[in-house]
């Protein structure tokens, strides 16, 4: 009998954008794909995979939607932690009960389901972890610092997670995408722009800016091929970029020039 090695994959946040792209192209490579969305009710079901109410919030929901899954398979091979939301506006004026709620998402989110998951991937003896995060998560960007925090955050946990479960034969590594053309900024949390504010002219001349960067931004697929290739790798790396040259190129820059000058570059960058 010819063993079974189609891989159970569970991705975080699939109901559009990134994670949906993702689910509809590791599905069509043959993996049993499993998506989730805060309410699945509310989104037209996709042949090619199977939407799961979850909201990474609630631990209630994910313990359910993991149940379903093994009792389902009997194992998930694959965790993608795609779920995430968007944060703008400047710090003295972002009210803290946002960004409790953005680093709920970004960053508490991903911990419980990595904290779900990995009982079972310990069981089999084995699995993989995969944490989307930020190419915006390497440095501190003027009015998208909560966001900035939550993902550098996320990136550290990637790193701690992938030594604490080498002898579990777990495997853990992160994608930090540029960006790309999704529906984010729609549900991204503004910090109003204030009439009379300090920050006035400069935060709203920074948001249109986002605003259009992420309307032009890159095919999605771009991010789904890179996660197919990270799951048929037998040893993934810490960290993958996936981006235009100009933002790949900013991470290279952050490590190797003197932190002013690479701060003059960010001013000059977003005119400020």
């Amino acid at each position: 009998m010819i063993e079974d090695t189609t891989k159970v994959v569970l991705i975080t946040g699939a109901s559009s954008g990134l994670g949906k792209r993702t689910a509809q192209y590791l599905a069509a490579k043959g993996m049993r794909v499993y998506g989730t969305a805060r309410n699945a009710t509310k989104h037209t079901p996709d042949a090619s995979f199977e939407l799961l109410s979850l909201d990474v919030t609630k631990p209630e929901t994910i313990t359910e939607a993991i149940a379903y899954i093994v009792n389902k398979e009997g194992r998930i091979d694959v965790l993608v932690n795609n779920a995430g939301m968007g944060i703008t506006g400047p710090l003295e004026e972002t009210p803290l009960e946002e960004i409790q709620k953005v680093f709920d998402v970004n960053l508490y989110g991903p911990l419980r389901m990595i904290q779900a998951v990995l009982p079972h991937m310990r069981a089999q003896a084995g699995g993989l972890v995969i944490n989307i995060t930020s190419i915006a998560g390497f440095m501190g960007l003027p009015f998208r610092g909560v966001y900035s925090a939550t993902k550098g955050a996320l990136e550290l946990i990637t790193e701690t997670l992938r030594m604490e479960t080498k002898s579990f034969g777990v495997k853990v590594t992160a994608i930090a995408p540029g960006d790309f053309a999704t529906n984010i900024a729609a549900g991204r949390y503004h910090a109003p722009v204030k009439e009379g504010s300090a920050y006035q002219a400069t935060y709203q001349s920074v948001l249109d800016g986002i605003n259009g960067d992420v309307d032009q931004g890159e095919d999605p697929v771009l991010v789904a091929q890179k996660v197919y290739q990270v799951i048929t790798k037998s040893q993934p790396k810490v960290r993958y970029a996936v981006g235009v040259f100009l933002q790949k190129l900013s991470l290279l820059l952050k490590k190797i020039l003197p932190g002013n000058l690479f701060e003059r570059l960010l001013l000059n960058h977003y005119k400020l």
